[in-house]
This record gives structure tokens, C-alpha cells and sequence, in this order.
């Protein structure tokens, strides 16, 4: 392995027993760029030529408040591929909150348990008084890697192979771009909302291959929501009105409470390129969603899969330290999310609702070339009990109903997982699972790949990293041949 590092920035983080401050949410501060990783175990295939990107929450200052996992400094990690070698770079988001805080050496901003009471200015997303973090997602649209935040922040652009910053994504809007911009590959389009506590309270966006926003029109609520992810069929974008959104009279105050409200969820059907006057609005039983699959269209129907939560507002874990109540809110088995189907009939207006597992599951991947269509396979993380932490993931059939997991050793924590086609693949699973592990057994991190052919025989190669990384939460895949296509087409545009 070759390894370059560069310079430290600024920090402040003091030591402390905060649960994601610590273990395998032990903050990354380097930041490196390593040629030649060893492997550990099996080979690099010579069949996936691409680059896997990780956001992930790492704090780098003290925080003003109480800490939330949610609310640390945007780092990307990123493992390139090609020609059975890899590489490996991590980078800071330098947001323009990162920047601000490193002149004044400290945290300016407090978190989504504290926000604007200890806010030394003001602050962003659909919250308010929040730093932007940039450290919730990450996509890759037109061959550039957009970063987003958790409440709608500004979307940071980064070159896929390098991470090279090149600031904000020029097309956001005012009230920003929530956590999960969709992207589909058929057409080259990115798709996007933002919510706020500002009358409409929600806009749904269209951006092209070329990166020029083509739509951006209002869906109206009654009032302000907290939803976090769409979904997308071939000629529908599916957005989406929970009852678990922030107590009215208590946002009066200024104090951001989040409370289950007696109201069914809504979802709302808008035609890809369409106007306010098109929306179709759909009732179904009531609970909240973090992360949708896929959507596709069948006959009369448009079906979406995503993770109910059987419990959206779950007790406090016990906790000697006062974490209870955020322990229980990053906890899957205190929400219980449950991977299940939603079918909206055109015809009739009406929804019907099926539990396709009755496993806790989050987090799910699958072949981004079905994104819209339908589509077979999926694949979702377990997580630890009481803990924000993957220790394994299922592979679902979703046609015939079969399934099969793969558990990860004690102390041994992933991160989500993209599906990876092969070059020249012959059916929707003929590629891999690529993810990060974080071990804390040994105190180092490493990357593994999944064969989803033969998904129970584990990693058919694990390549060892150059530090232990933070665990963190979204990440992507992109293929090489993408990359190449975006530049080309961008260098016919400038051409033109």
C-alpha cells in the first residue's frame, strides 16, 4: 500500500462518553489518499470497474449541545476500482458551515436536539438554526458526486474518482434539497423535494442529464412535515405526507417536537414533469418511513416498496448517561421498521397495503438499472440491537418470496451497501454487495465485496484500508461507464 496524507484541520472534540462519539462511531479525522490496498482475504474481481462512495456523520468539533449521530462533518470515503486494483481516498465536506467553524475553531451551530437555542447564528435546513453538515447522502448525477443533508441543505459537488470540491450544486433551490435526491439512469435525471415550515411547505424538482433544473413546482400541505426520502416509477415521482411531523403549538416556540399525529399517511402521485393540478393524492394505514426501495408501474397500479415502522415514536432505551431517548430513535428495533409494499390504483384511487417480511430491515439496495422498472431482487442491512449499527444484510426474491442473509461477525459493523452489476452481466443479481466494515475487534476498517449469486458463502474478497473509519450511513455506486459517458456528452455541450 502507498499512502499520502495531508494536513489536519481544526478541531475541538473533547473526549466523552456520548454512544456515537465513541466504539465504531469513533470520529476519522485524517484524511489520506492510498494506492495499491492490500487484500486481506480472496481477489479483486477484474469484473466491476467503478467507484463506491460513503457519506458519513464524523464530528469535528465539540458540540454546543447535546450531540446527535445525525449532526456530524460530511466525510466521504471512497474505494475506486479497476483492473482487479483499488484505491482508496477520504476527504472532509468543506460545507460553508465547515469553513466558518474552522476560522472560529469551534462548533457555531447546535444539532437537531438543540438547534436554534444554542445556535451562535443563524442557521439552514427545513429545522432552521442547523449547521449543513453535508453528511447524509450521496449521489452521483450527470459525473458528479452531489452530498446532501439530513433537513434539506445545499447539495456539495465533488468529482467521483478525485473528490475534488467544486462547491454548491448551482441548480438548488432556496429551501435546499432534502437528504435524497433520486437519480434515474435510463433518462439521466435527478429528482429531488425540500420541505419547510413555510407555506407550501414542500416543492418537488426535475433536474436533466446536463444538470439544468427543468421543473420545480409546489405540493401543497396543510402544514409543516418532516418526510425524508421519494420514490419513482417510469412516469411518476411519489412523495409523501406522514402523520409524524412536529407538534404545531410547540413550533410556535420555536421548539422542534416531534409527535405522531391521528391521520393516515398520504402519498402523493405527480406526474414526472407535471403541475400541482395532477398531483394524485392517495390515503394509506399511518406510520413513518425513513427509506423507500423501488417503485414501478403495473397496469392500473403504481407499486412502492419502502420499510414501515411499526412504531415511529418509540420509549427511551434504558441509559444510565441520559441517551435513552436518542438511543431509541437511531434504534431499529425500538421503531421496528418492516420491509412492505404499497399498490396505488389509478382507476379506483384506492391503496392496498402487503408485509412482504416480517424481519426488522432497513436500509435497502438494488440494481440501480431497474430504478422505476420493475424489478426482482433487493437487498436490506439488520442492524444491532439498541445500536445504529449494521451487522448484516438479507437478499430478498422478491417474485417467489425467498430470502437469504448474511450475518456479520460479533463486533464486526457495515455500512450500506450498493449492488454492483458486472461487466456484461447476464441477469439483474449477477454482481456484487460492496460495503465498509468496521471492526472492533482489531480496530481497523476494510472493504468487502458480496457475491449476490451466492450470497450466503460471504465477502469473495476483503481488502484492508489504511485507518479505521467512523460508521456512517448512505452511500452509492457508480459504474466507470457512466462516468465516461457524462464527460463525453459534456464535452459535446461545451462544444456546441
Amino acid at each position: 500500500m502507498k499512502l499520502e496524507t495531508f494536513p489536519r484541520v481544526k478541531s475541538s472534540l473533547q473526549p466523552s462518553n456520548h454512544p456515537y462519539l465513541n466504539g465504531a462511531w469513533t470520529p476519522q479525522h485524517e484524511e489520506v489518499t492510498a494506492t495499491d490496498l492490500d487484500v486481506i482475504e480472496g481477489k479483486i474481481p477484474t469484473d466491476i470497474d467503478g467507484v463506491y462512495l460513503r457519506n458519513t456523520e464524523n464530528q469535528l468539533h465539540h458540540p454546543l449541545g447535546r450531540y446527535h449521530p445525525f449532526d456530524g462533518d460530511g466525510m466521504i470515503h471512497q474505494i475506486d476500482f479497476r483492473n482487479g486494483t483499488a484505491s482508496y481516498r477520504n476527504r472532509w465536506v468543506r460545507t460553508r458551515c465547515f469553513q466558518a467553524e474552522q476560522e472560529a475553531g469551534g462548533s457555531i451551530w447546535g444539532g437537531l436536539a438543540d438547534g436554534p437555542a444554542v445556535s451562535k447564528r443563524p442557521g439552514f435546513g427545513a429545522h432552521g438554526g442547523l449547521k449543513d453538515s453535508s453528511s447524509t447522502d450521496i449521489v452521483v448525477h450527470a459525473g458528479k458526486a452531489i452530498s446532501t443533508f439530513y433537513q434539506c441543505g445545499e447539495g456539495y459537488v465533488l468529482d467521483p474518482e478525485t473528490l475534488e470540491q467544486s462547491g454548491l450544486a448551482p441548480w438548488v433551490p432556496l429551501d435546499g434539497i432534502s437528504a435524497h435526491p433520486k437519480v434515474d439512469e435510463a433518462t439521466g435525471e435527478l429528482l429531488f423535494f425540500n420541505y419547510s415550515v413555510h407555506a407550501p411547505y414542500m416543492h418537488y424538482g426535475v433536474v436533466n442529464a446536463a444538470g439544468e433544473l427543468t421543473n420545480y413546482v409546489e405540493i401543497p400541505l396543510p402544514g409543516p412535515r418532516l418526510p425524508h426520502d421519494m420514490a419513482f416509477s417510469e412516469h411518476w415521482s411519489i412523495l409523501n405526507d406522514m402523520p409524524l411531523f412536529w407538534d404545531a403549538e410547540l413550533l410556535k416556540r420555536n421548539i422542534h417536537a416531534v409527535k405522531q399525529h391521528p391521520l393516515p399517511t398520504r402519498f402523493a402521485l405527480i406526474p414526472r414533469h407535471g403541475t400541482p393540478d395532477q398531483i394524485r393524492w392517495f390515503d394509506a394505514a399511518p406510520t413513518y418511513v425513513l427509506h423507500w426501495l423501488n417503485a414501478y408501474e403495473e397496469g392500473d397500479e403504481v407499486i412502492l416498496d419502502g420499510y414501515f415502522q411499526e412504531n415511529p415514536v418509540p420509549k427511551p432505551l434504558p441509559n444510565e448517561d441520559g441517551y435513552g431517548h436518542l438511543m431509541a430513535y437511531v434504534d431499529e428495533h425500538s421503531f421496528r421498521p418492516k420491509l412492505h409494499r404499497w399498490r396505488f390504483n389509478l382507476a379506483t384511487g384506492k391503496t392496498a397495503e402487503q408485509r412482504l417480511d416480517d424481519r426488522i430491515l432497513e436500509f435497502g439496495m438494488f440494481n440501480q438499472r431497474y430504478a422505476g422498472k420493475p424489478y426482482r431482487y433487493a437487498y436490506s442491512t439488520t442492524t444491532k440491537p439498541g445500536w445504529f449499527l449494521f451487522n448484516g444484510f438479507v437478499k430478498h426474491d422478491l417474485v417467489n418470496g425467498q430470502s437469504w442473509s448474511l450475518n456479520l461477525a460479533e463486533g464486526r459493523y457495515a455500512s450500506e451497501a450498493p449492488f454492483v452489476p458486472r461487466i456484461n452481466a447476464k441477469s439483474e443479481d449477477d454482481g456484487y454487495l460492496v460495503s465498509f466494515i468496521t471492526d472492533e475487534n482489531t480496530g481497523t476498517s476494510e472493504c468487502i465485496l458480496v457475491d449476490c449469486l451466492n450470497f450466503e458463502a460471504g465477502p469473495v474478497c476483503r481488502i484492508a484500508l489504511p485507518h479505521k473509519i467512523s460508521s456512517g450511513t448512505h452511500s452509492t455506486w457508480v459504474d466507470r461507464s457512466e462516468l465516461d459517458k457524462a464527460r463525453e456528452a459534456d464535452s459535446a455541450r461545451k462544444a456546441a
